[in-house]
């Protein structure tokens, strides 16, 4: 099978970017696949990518490099494509419009998938139709804007397939958009390269963007109750964003340095979490929860805000973590308390964890992928077969369930109308 990735930078840093490189190694491994990076702002990437995927971009935004589209007026013009109610908007242009169209027209695949809004519009306008066409959703719908929202609605409709990363969002495409075939697989995290953690070093750790989301300012505040009471504990928390600063004087403020350590990005990072003994996780907003994984993958118990949409589906409180009201300081500082204090709960909690990540194992997720395409590609080669019919077959569950019943229904509606015409 030969599987394309469209992605907006391949060369940064971020979620997104670290979920498409561990399927597209996965994937690798079986089938021929392919990156196309719309932007390359730097020599290499971010992230270590598997050498047997195939990766190109399709504008340079660096000053010094010849061809840099910086050189090119329409640089500065706005896209007619790339819809502007996507936040990356303002760095598409008449260049990139033509030179995505280009690409997608000329791509050589069986499978095209797209991995943010906006290049998702763009395969629904400009990919040939003779390509199974998939979006990834890696956030949520309802994160979006309402402008965004009635975009996708006028545009997925197109699309053979998407996937969401929860169930709770796959349901509310299914609600907001009726229709569109959507359905939940999660993104993979790869096996640490370090032993998992014993559990027993006084070290809490967290990881991710500083940004206001995230509420690393909560996991601080409550810290200083967990230091106060176990002086001998530590939290590090990994990451850069534009709230450094702020966080640096909340450190200070509370007169936690000791305590707190701002250790900035790392890269790799599984060897760092598996130093410590327990994950927190305090964000306001998760559309999956990949530091949650991570840290289980590191054998951590986590402490988690219950968000959404992402860590109910990975953390079952009392098992395998806690989960506590987003916000809530004193639940949070007494989540940790718990694992802080009683070595033996935190020890078995850290093994279940374990033993949760490991159904994010790549190539489980990988497959999971595989039925998807495999199972929309046999249903073009079937004339008047129907995707939604494919999709059902393919991800089965809930969401069968659910295609099954809305095709019941419709069939019924369908039926009375018949009657009814017949009978006028």
């Amino acid at each position: 099978m030969r599987i394309t990735f469209l992605i907006h930078n391949a060369y940064g840093i971020g979620g997104t970017i670290r979920a498409t490189f561990n399927l597209a190694g996965q994937l690798a491994a079986e089938h021929d696949v392919e990156i196309v990076s719309v932007f390359r702002d730097r020599e290499r990437p971010a992230f270590a990518i598997d050498p047997r995927i195939r990766l190109r971009h399709l504008a340079d935004t660096r000053g010094d490099v010849p061809g840099s589209v910086r050189e090119d007026p329409r640089h500065a013009l706005p896209s007619a494509v790339f819809p502007s109610s996507d936040r990356q908007h303002a760095i598409y242009s008449p260049i990139t419009d033509e030179r995505i169209g280009r690409c997608l027209a000329e791509l050589d695949t069986d499978v095209l998938v797209g991995t943010r809004p906006g290049l998702n519009v763009h395969i629904a306008r400009q990919a040939p139709r003779h390509l199974v066409r998939v979006a990834q959703e890696h956030l949520t719908l309802d994160t979006h804007s309402t402008r965004l929202v009635l975009e996708l609605r006028r545009r997925y409709p197109g699309l053979d397939a998407v996937t969401t990363t929860t169930e709770a969002d796959a349901a509310v495409y299914r609600r907001r958009m009726p229709g569109v075939p959507a359905t939940a697989i999660p993104n993979s995290v790869p096996p640490p390269g370090a032993p998992p953690s014993d559990c027993t070093a006084p070290v809490v750790v967290a990881a991710g963007r500083l940004a206001e989301a995230k509420r690393y300012d909560d996991l601080i505040r409550a810290f200083a109750v967990v230091c106060d009471r176990h002086p001998d504990w530590a939290l590090r928390l990994y990451g850069s964003g534009d709230r450094r600063a702020m966080l640096d004087a909340l450190i200070t403020e509370l007169g936690v340095g000791k305590h707190v350590t701002m250790m900035g990005p790392v890269f790799p990072l599984e060897p760092e979490l598996a130093k410590a003994s327990v994950m927190a996780v305090t964000s306001t907003m998760e559309s999956f929860g990949m530091t949650i994984v991570e840290g289980m993958r590191a054998g951590l118990p986590v402490v988690a805000t219950d968000c959404p949409l992402g860590p109910r589906e990975i953390v079952t409180d009392g098992v395998n973590g806690f989960l506590v009201p987003p916000r809530d300081i004193d639940a949070i500082a007494g989540a940790l308390l718990t694992l802080v204090e009683d070595d033996e709960r935190r020890r078995a909690m850290g093994r279940a964890a374990l033993a949760t990540a490991e159904t994010y194992d790549p190539a489980l997720i990988a497959a999971r992928h595989v039925r998807l395409f495999q199972a929309l590609l046999d249903a073009r080669a079937r004339p008047g077969h129907r995707a939604r019919a494919a999709v059902r077959r393919a991800v089965g569950g809930t969401l069968g369930a659910f295609l099954t019943v809305a095709d019941t229904i419709g069939a019924g509606v369908r039926k009375v109308r018949r009657t009814f015409r017949g009978v006028r």
